[in-house]
């Protein structure tokens, strides 16, 4: 079956969906269960992680499986894709967003999703979460770069790498900021909830993160992808690609 765009798009607005689903319930368990407890840091770090690793294994055949734009402009910026797709996989992976956040919204109330939207802790400067953001992200996208995109890398890490980056970094940061990395993260339940406070943090961090990433493994730490294929895609290069 021949792979078209419709298809990258479709998978693009999944994998974003399946995030911000999980994401938002797993940070509000205990308020949906009337449990004590069931939610820890560790759980709401792990749920996401274990979300994008699972998703990135099923999809990332068919788009490369960024589900975040943080990640597509990077790609845009190194020239692995043009700005037409960029935009499109952006506006998949908002629509996955929203799409998420309604429902959610829709089976749980809007308290949930407003709980479920990253937030900047009250005793952190908003500039000092943007930075927090920019390395975080920075983080997920040199792991990107460096073991989806680099045909160095072993074909069967990339989901695990990817996946774990993102849990270590919810552990780190997600009480400072909300751990997004994401715009499409932040942007679904901001938008259907109404929790605006400080969210250019969460687009000016993650793009600017994966921008300073995406360059340096492309300039200097990585070498080239060998075919537009796997530029695009982000994933590893078949085997005769790598001479094997």
């Amino acid at each position: 079956m021949r792979d078209t765009p419709s298809r990258a798009l479709t998978a693009e607005a999944i994998g974003t969906f399946a995030l911000c689903f999980v994401g938002i319930l797993a940070i509000n368990v205990d308020a949906i269960s009337g449990g004590e407890g069931a939610a820890s840091l560790a759980s709401i770090a792990f749920a996401h992680g274990l979300t994008i690793m699972v998703m990135v294994a099923a999809l990332g055949a068919i788009s490369g499986a960024h589900f975040n734009p943080a990640v597509t402009i990077g790609f845009v910026a190194t020239g692995r894709m043009t700005a037409v797709r960029g935009v499109q996989y952006a506006v998949a992976q908002l629509a996955g967003a929203v799409l998420a956040s309604l429902l959610v919204a829709w089976l749980f109330g809007l308290d949930v999703v407003r709980g479920g939207t990253p937030a900047v802790a009250p005793m952190v400067k908003p500039v000092g979460a943007m930075v927090v953001e920019v390395v975080t992200t920075f983080f997920l996208v040199l792991v990107v770069f460096g073991t989806a995109v680099d045909h160095r890398a072993p074909r069967s890490v990339f989901p695990f790498a990817i996946g774990l980056t993102v849990a270590l970094d919810i552990m780190a940061t997600g009480p400072i900021t909300g751990a997004a990395m994401n715009p499409a993260r932040a942007l679904g339940p901001a938008l259907v909830s109404g929790a605006w406070a400080n969210h250019w943090v969460y687009w000016a961090g993650p793009l600017l993160g994966g921008v300073l990433a995406a360059f340096l493994q492309h300039r200097f730490l990585m070498e080239h992808a060998p075919s537009p294929a796997t530029a695009e895609h982000g994933g590893p290069a078949p085997a005769e690609e790598r001479g094997v």
